[in-house]
């Protein structure tokens, strides 16, 4: 896996937690979105491209600087992840009215575009739109990897379960993000140890 060809997949981080379990899920939320931020950085220096795919949480009328907008604004987890993972000018994003970033958005199209075959999925919640996304994406032929301390459940176990399946079923690389290599993108550069 060439990083020419691989895109940092972000789900649903920019996220009120507004609904019944949220405040549940928002410790563990936190915690995957501070390591997401470092991974980040680290894909970077390989010049992987981010992608933001969020829910318009019923808002036709919304685009996703209102979305991040209202995050930052209602304060606590939502702001903090907000800010953890500011969009820049340089990233790409797709609102999505259901759970998987493929479902009735622009995703496939943007990735074809890209000639990106190959997704590091990260984001909230595991056993949900990450999922839903990892389904999708394995059905697309595309290559995964999930690091399992960037994505989120309400439970540990449910994260630990769905880590499980998308590794079993959907042949997903599940490696946190601190591996002493970067799945597909060969070792750490020079950069990269530089950069620590």
């Amino acid at each position: 896996m060439a990083h020419e060809n691989t895109a940092l997949l972000i789900i649903d981080f920019m996220n009120p937690l507004d609904f019944e379990g949220g405040a549940e899920l928002a410790p563990a939320a936190v915690h995957a979105a501070r390591h997401t931020a470092l991974l980040r950085r680290r894909l970077d220096l390989h010049g992987v491209p981010a992608i933001y795919a969020n829910d318009n949480f019923g808002h036709w009328d919304s685009d996703f600087a209102a979305v991040v907008r209202t995050c930052r604004e209602r304060g606590g987890a939502a702001a903090e992840m907000a800010l953890l993972l500011e969009p820049r000018r340089c990233d790409r994003s797709v609102l999505k009215p259901r759970h998987s970033a493929f479902f009735g958005t622009p995703l496939e199209f943007l990735l074809d575009e890209m000639r990106i075959a190959n997704l590091v999925l990260v984001g909230i919640s595991a056993d949900s739109c990450v999922m839903f996304t990892a389904h999708d994406a394995y059905l697309r032929k595309y290559r995964m990897w999930v690091p399992r301390d960037c994505v989120a459940a309400m439970r540990p176990e449910y994260t630990q379960a769905s880590l499980a399946h998308m590794a079993r079923v959907l042949r997903a690389d599940t490696r946190p993000a601190d591996a002493p290599m970067l799945p597909w993108l060969g070792s750490s550069s020079d950069q990269e140890q530089a950069a620590r």
